[in-house]
């Protein structure tokens, strides 16, 4: 049976269209660039999200309790879409390769405006 549509085929009537806050608006993600680009959007309550667009740094968390600015080289691999690997797209779980060894992403690069990682393996 065809959803939206009564036993004799007729649409049924939409009851509202959607508020604001239900439509999606449209998908952001970080990349490799070589110079930092962030966005400012505004969200529900006036309130500000910073959105990064393009970056070349990760802060990695060093075993010694340090956090390190390092650059990042390449995309190796992405858990969540085998595509974002091959367009540089940084997304949470990505293994990246940088300056001094592999390391995963941390955090959501698109949510929060920077890049967060821990080390994986040294070189």
């Amino acid at each position: 049976m065809i959803r939206k549509r009564k036993k004799t085929g007729k649409k049924y009537a939409e009851k509202r269209k959607k508020k604001k806050y239900e439509i999606p608006g449209q998908r952001t993600t970080a990349k490799i660039g070589s110079e930092t680009k962030r966005k400012t959007k505004r969200t529900l309550g006036d309130n500000k999200k910073i959105v990064l667009l393009k970056s070349k740094f990760i802060n990695i968390k060093m075993p010694d309790k340090k956090i390190k600015k390092i650059v990042i080289k390449n995309v190796l691999e992405t858990p969540s879409n085998r595509f974002f690997a091959r367009q540089n797209i940084l997304t949470k779980g990505t293994i990246i390769e940088t300056e001094i060894g592999k390391a995963k992403i941390t955090n959501r690069p698109t949510q929060e405006g920077h890049i967060n990682g821990i080390l994986i393996e040294k070189e």
